[in-house]
C-alpha cells in the first residue's frame, strides 16, 4: 500500500513539474505567434505611398530633350481609387501649358481634350511596390496629318516621399524617346 501511495505522490509531482513546463512552453509559443501576427499585420495594412502634393522638376538631375515640351510641374491629389493631376508642361521659351486630368486607378480608360487634342489614359497602381503606371494616347494633327503619341509613365517615390521619379517612354510615328525625370516635393 505504501508503494502505491508513493507511486501516486511521485506521479502527482511529475505531472505538476511537467505541467508547469508545458504551460510555460505553451505561453512562449502563443506569445511568439501573437508577435509574429502583429509584425506581419503592419506589412499587410501598411499605407501605400502617398503621391499627393505639389512637385517641381529638378532640372539638374533630369535630362531634358532639346527643343521639346517637358513636364515642369505636377500637382497630385491621390485618393483611394482616383488620381487627380494638374500637369504643367513647359516649352524651351518658358511658356506653360497646364491641364487637369482625373483618372481612376482601376485601369479604366478616361478621356479628356487637351488644347483640342483628344487624350485617352489608363492608370493602375502596383500592389507590389505602390508605384503608379499611366498609359495614354494623345491624338493631334501633325505635318503628315493625324498622329498619335503613345506615352507610358511609371511613378515612384524616393527619399522618404520627398522625390517623385517619373520614368517614361513616348512613341510617335517611327520615333521613340525614353527617360527619367526627378521632381522635388514643394508642398
Amino acid at each position: 500500500m505504501v508503494n502505491i501511495h508513493r507511486i501516486f505522490i511521485n506521479l502527482q509531482i511529475f505531472i505538476r513539474t511537467n505541467l508547469k513546463y508545458l504551460i510555460m512552453k505553451t505561453r512562449t509559443i502563443v506569445t511568439l505567434l501573437v508577435m509574429l501576427f502583429i509584425l506581419t499585420s503592419f506589412n499587410v495594412f501598411a499605407q501605400k505611398a502617398d503621391f499627393s502634393g505639389e512637385w517641381k522638376l529638378n532640372k539638374e538631375k533630369s535630362v531634358l530633350a532639346d527643343g521639346q515640351l517637358f513636364l515642369s510641374k505636377i500637382t497630385i491629389q491621390l485618393k483611394s481609387d482616383s488620381l487627380l493631376t494638374t500637369r504643367v508642361y513647359e516649352n524651351p521659351n518658358g511658356e506653360e501649358y497646364p491641364f487637369d486630368e482625373n483618372l481612376s486607378l482601376d485601369g479604366k480608360e478616361c478621356k479628356i481634350d487637351i488644347y483640342d487634342m483628344p487624350r485617352a489614359s489608363k492608370a493602375t497602381r502596383s500592389d507590389a511596390d505602390g508605384s503608379i503606371m499611366i498609359a495614354s494616347t494623345t491624338t493631334f494633327n501633325g505635318g503628315n496629318g493625324q498622329e498619335d503619341m503613345i506615352a507610358k509613365e511609371t511613378w515612384k517615390l524616393e527619399n522618404e516621399g520627398q522625390v517623385l521619379t517619373l520614368e517614361f517612354t513616348n512613341k510617335m510615328s517611327e520615333n521613340e524617346s525614353t527617360g527619367k525625370y526627378f521632381y522635388n516635393k514643394i508642398k
